[in-house]
């Protein structure tokens, strides 16, 4: 049951409001002077209020004073502050301060539940927004999991870059593990400490993308009802991270550039410019180059998020990564779901090795979680998996890309070396060519 503290006066307001409350289910404590109320807040006491009603007007300790000391020590409570004629510049004062909302005296008592029910209601999302963030960082220390040559390749130079203080643009198809490079990048940064923030650009619209960005004042547009702080003032002294940057508009990308250029921007409808550190990383499945030659990215915004570029390849072209990704993945379901797996079929495994993963390492975990859901046995078999019922896209010869000799040579070599499990010699025997002829080949395809 939530407990508003009021803080008024006049001990009739307190009397009436502290009935109302309590006849809705809330719990209440009453105030009559900000100094009583802030040695209260300031106490050891077991458990900090949901709400703060205020009047805007006391004698002991203006209401306006009241307020910055609140927020200096409990900056997340929400607080709603009650105002009469003649003080209403106060009360807009005070919502400049960061106080939720105000109400008018004499106020109807369907006025002043439904303000603190939306301003509860703000605290709760909040909350959870906050329980999310704190879920994303734990899942920060979560290793990648690989063993492939060619996305060690691309691991060690995200441990190299990581210690720059250099944006970095990242490319690769879809759910090949860009945000996970990403996070990797922050987590080995100087700036580790400060938060990691993520946002994917095409999940929004532009006005969506720019208030969620640049944040906006109370008044900017239609429903903003509070000042809304932006994700760039969020990631201040971190690194924010712009999923699917190629999808950006124009007036977007421009006023991007300011922020790293400039290190400074302005929030909707506000007049102060704001300063912010922030370390960007860019990912995109695009051809960003090419969309600079067509002018639909800009091409100043592209070099300076492309100080530094890392690629993450695509599943098919690191097959040795499927099986410990599987194991990954299923240890990871089964103890969210309680369930005893001890592994999956070797059928499986040859199954999921075949299969050509064109939604990548994402959809490899989906299939991984529904085929933990549906099982009753220990070991998860190829019955549980829809990729080996599932016929792969067949590609007619005429409509084949061409490829090189070399190329062809690459893809025989590579394809009798992972049939042979890895064995040199077995590999070379098969092939006709020498061991030595071999290991060469081999270390030029970073096998």
């Amino acid at each position: 049951m939530p407990c508003i503290y009021i803080c008024d006066d006049e001990q009739g307001i307190l009397r009436y409001l502290a009935k109302l409350l309590k006849s809705h289910g809330y719990e209440t404590e009453s105030f009559s002077s900000g100094l009583a109320l802030l040695e209260r807040l300031s106490s050891a006491a077991p458990a900090t209020p949901a709400l703060l009603l205020q009047d805007v007007r006391m004698p002991d300790l203006d209401g306006i004073e009241v307020l910055k000391r609140v927020r200096r020590l409990l900056p997340e409570l929400p607080v709603v502050v009650m105002t009469a004629h003649g003080t209403v510049d106060d009360a807009v004062h005070a919502i400049k301060l960061g106080a939720y909302d105000y109400v008018m005296k004499p106020f109807p008592k369907e006025k002043i539940l439904g303000v603190l029910a939306r301003a509860l209601e703000h605290r709760r999302l909040a909350e959870e927004n906050r329980r999310l963030r704190e879920e994303l960082q734990r899942d920060d220390d979560v290793p990648m999991v690989f063993t492939s040559a060619k996305f060690r390749q691309v691991y060690d130079l995200t441990l190299q870059v990581a210690a720059s203080e250099a944006n970095i643009l990242i490319l690769g198809e879809s759910g090949t593990g860009k945000e996970l490079i990403a996070r990797t990048v922050h987590g080995n940064s100087l700036r580790r400490a400060k938060p990691f923030v993520s946002l994917n650009c095409a999940a929004l619209t532009d006005s969506l993308l720019e208030s969620q960005l640049f944040g906006h004042v109370r008044g900017a547009f239609t429903g903003a009802v509070m000042n809304q702080k932006g994700l760039l003032e969020e990631a201040d002294g971190g690194t924010l991270f712009l999923d699917e940057i190629g999808d950006v508009s124009a007036a977007v990308q421009a006023k991007l550039l300011r922020v790293i250029q400039e290190k400074e921007f302005i929030p909707i409808g506000a007049t102060r410019i704001k300063t912010v550190d922030v370390r960007f990383v860019a990912a995109t499945n695009r051809d960003l180059h090419q969309d600079v030659a067509q002018g639909r990215f800009r091409e100043d915004l592209y070099y300076r998020l492309n100080v530094i570029s890392l690629t993450a390849p695509p599943l098919r072209e690191r097959p040795e990564d499927i099986e410990p990704l599987a194991q990954h993945f299923l240890r990871r379901f089964a103890a969210r779901m309680k369930k005893e797996l001890h592994g999956i079929d070797s059928e499986a495994l040859r199954c999921m090795e075949r299969y050509h993963w064109p939604g990548n390492v994402r959809e490899l975990e989906n299939v991984i979680e529904r085929a933990v859901i549906l099982a009753q046995s220990r070991l998860l078999t190829a019955e549980l998996l829809p990729v080996c019922n599932r016929k792969q896209p067949s590609v007619p010869p005429e409509a084949a890309p061409p490829v090189s000799l070399e190329e062809l040579e690459r893809r025989h070599i590579l394809g009798i070396y992972r049939q042979s499990s890895g064995h040199k010699s077995k590999t070379a025997e098969i092939l006709g060519i020498s061991r030595k002829t071999l290991d060469r080949k081999l270390a030029e395809y970073g096998a």
